[in-house]
């Protein structure tokens, strides 16, 4: 194993010792894969996923904890996801136990990439691809699932300063009764041109607006949205162009449960971000990340005196604090991996 500066993590790819891998034929079960040396694989020039982008993935993440052990945060949801996924991109269906078991697998041989106690984690990508070649749009019939690891540090640079968001006008990232739902490879290439277009004008993502109606918020390129305005937590509800997140998920329960917050899955304006007294994006990579700045046609709204806000910061610090057991975990979201 190379020597990591974990003090200096990006989130970028690392090089691990090993990856999971299996194979299917459509219309047969997944059957058990293994372990194999991390690095490049064999494709068809014609495979599924390079001609007709067949294809989905997950991201997870792996903590090692204050009790000195390592978890995984709610893999479950991953699980399923995956199954939704897979389902709607004509690829054979896995059950949740085989993705659990090659996610396990493939992180207990790379253990000892995951970083030391609140110096990082470990990203997981599980990825299941159509890898049998084809020359018509039609599923084809071998797909291959693999898995492999990478320890990371911030998705965003500038050490947890609020983000400059811009509203996306020309772009959409997904439209009703589309795949927007769905963790597919095909929803991220569409967003690399508008976030290329921001980055390059100083802002850190893209906000997109439903296709519909161009009216109300759907989310981030790479993220969910939130927006606090007194005691009512809003966030933009799952109308099948919005991925479901697992972190999304978990922010809910926390302001419900434990915040006593009223919240609302609801329509969400470009109005009320503005508005708002505060406003965040969740993800897997992103965690908790405070809003700054939205910039739209008629210019900056700042949000929150671009700091900050003490309720995402009690959010980010409830969620961070049970995945590395700073907190009791009450809602059972942890998943101990026995070395």
């Amino acid at each position: 194993m190379a020597k990591i500066d974990w003090d200096n993590l990006g989130f970028n790819v690392v090089e691990t010792r090993s990856m999971y891998k299996a194979r299917c034929r459509q219309g047969e079960p997944w059957q058990s894969g293994g372990l194999i040396p991390y690095g490049t694989i064999k494709l068809s020039p014609a495979a599924g996923v390079l001609n007709y982008g067949q294809g989905c993935f997950e991201g997870t993440k792996a903590y090692q904890t204050a009790k000195d052990r390592v978890v995984l945060f709610r893999p479950e949801m991953n699980a399923k996801r995956m199954v939704m996924s897979t389902r709607r991109l004509c690829i054979p269906e896995m059950n949740q136990e085989f993705f659990l078991q090659a996610v396990e697998e493939t992180l207990k041989d790379n253990i000892d990439y995951v970083p030391p106690y609140n110096k990082g984690s470990l990203y997981i990508r599980p990825i299941v691809w159509g890898t049998s070649p084809a020359i018509g749009v039609r599923p084809v019939e071998e797909y291959t699932f693999m898995v492999f690891v990478s320890p990371v540090g911030p998705y965003f640079k500038g050490g947890g300063k609020p983000l400059r968001l811009i509203v996306s006008n020309d772009y959409h990232r997904a439209a009703p009764k589309g795949i927007g739902d769905a963790k597919a490879i095909g929803n991220y290439s569409a967003s690399l041109y508008p976030l290329t277009e921001a980055k390059n004008r100083g802002f850190d993502e893209v906000i997109y607006l439903d296709a519909k109606n161009e009216k109300f918020v759907e989310e981030v390129g790479s993220a969910n949205l939130f927006a606090l305005k007194g005691n009512t937590l809003k966030t933009p509800r799952l109308s099948g162009s919005i991925l479901p997140g697992v972190t999304r998920d978990s922010i809910i329960a926390l302001a419900k449960e434990k915040l006593g917050l009223e919240m609302l899955e609801t329509d969400v304006t470009l109005t009320e971000l503005y508005d708002a007294d505060e406003v965040f994006c969740t993800g897997t990579a992103v965690v908790v990340t405070a809003v700054g700045s939205i910039t739209d046609l008629d210019g900056e709204h700042r949000i929150a005196d671009e700091k900050m806000g003490r309720l995402t910061s009690k959010l980010k610090e409830m969620i961070t604090g049970i995945q590395h057991e700073d907190i009791p975990d009450e809602f059972g979201w942890l998943y101990p991996i026995k070395e």
